[in-house]
């Protein structure tokens, strides 16, 4: 059995380059951490090494890798957060966990780590998490981007992106893997998802390959549907929805009407060549919306 090395902002310069872009310098990006108040260890990615302007949440059973790219074309100072049991995060503060409390945690973290940044984007998971936090929380944030989430998705979507995740415990080798989100994951690059997977997935001394994230603990996280809506409709900063248009987005027209129904300061922007991980299938699109809506909204 060979073990397969793992440096993890080593592939940086692998991101550019499939995403066509050029850049001038390395990138400044460093691994950071902020410690609760009951002694849990929170994990995330700092870039630009710089107090942060932007914070970012992934996404269910991804981890704060997943916005690499975006993150190159944008080249702002940023936080990038792992969620509670998720990437290098210690577990949430019980086991049935549920978005409120990953909000509460998360906000803490940003007290501590970015408490100047005025712009959240959260993706799925983390969008949800991030409507209970500006709820909930005095935070200073002065605008929302929500990537492929409404307070309630699309059921048939979301069943499929959840059976995903709860496919095969263990694999034995990553090319099995890589396999089965290509399969799940068809539009795209093999290089991409691979990368992926080494950022997600870590490699056991037998040689078989598990998910980076608790499995066990994202089965049990609980979702408030009907609750989310209700804080959704208490925030009153600018938030921008984007909505992939391909297959695999939660969000149907009927979600989008709803979503400006009750929240009159909301704008949409569709992304006719993404799905449900709009920073994986269109990145550089996605940093030019969120870097438009920043100007927008200054």
């Amino acid at each position: 059995m060979t073990a397969i090395p793992y440096d993890e902002f080593s592939y940086l310069a692998d991101n550019a380059a499939d995403a066509g872009l050029f850049l001038d310098n390395e990138p400044r990006v460093a691994r950071v951490s902020a410690t609760l108040g009951d002694g849990r260890l929170i994990s995330a990615i700092a870039w630009q090494l710089a107090p942060p302007e932007l914070v970012l949440l992934h996404g269910g059973a991804q981890n704060a890798h997943t916005w690499d790219t975006t993150m190159l074309a944008l080249q702002e100072p940023a936080l990038c957060i792992d969620l509670p049991s998720h990437g290098h995060s210690g577990p949430p503060r019980k086991a049935a966990h549920d978005v409120v409390g990953n909000a509460d945690d998360l906000a803490e973290v940003i007290a501590a780590l970015a408490p100047a940044a005025d712009t959240l984007v959260g993706m799925s998971l983390g969008g949800l998490t991030a409507l209970a936090m500006l709820a909930n929380h005095p935070l200073r944030f002065e605008r929302l981007v929500l990537v492929d989430i409404t307070p309630e998705p699309n059921p048939e979507a979301a069943k499929a992106i959840v059976d995903f995740v709860n496919g095969p415990a263990n694999f034995a080798s990553l090319d099995a893997m890589l396999e089965r989100t290509m399969a799940f994951n068809p539009t795209r690059s093999e290089s991409s998802l691979r990368r992926g997977i080494l950022h997600n997935a870590v490699q056991l001394d037998d040689g078989s390959w598990v998910w980076r994230h608790r499995r066990g603990e994202f089965e049990a996280f609980a979702i408030d549907y009907h609750a989310l809506w209700g804080l959704a409709e208490t925030i009153t900063i600018p938030v921008l929805l984007c909505r992939g248009m391909n297959s695999g987005s939660v969000i149907t027209d009927e979600l989008e009407a709803e979503f400006l129904r009750r929240m009159p300061n909301a704008r949409v922007q569709r992304f006719e060549n993404a799905g449900h991980s709009i920073q994986g299938d269109a990145p550089l699109a996605l940093a030019d919306a969120i870097r438009s809506f920043h100007a927008a909204t200054r």
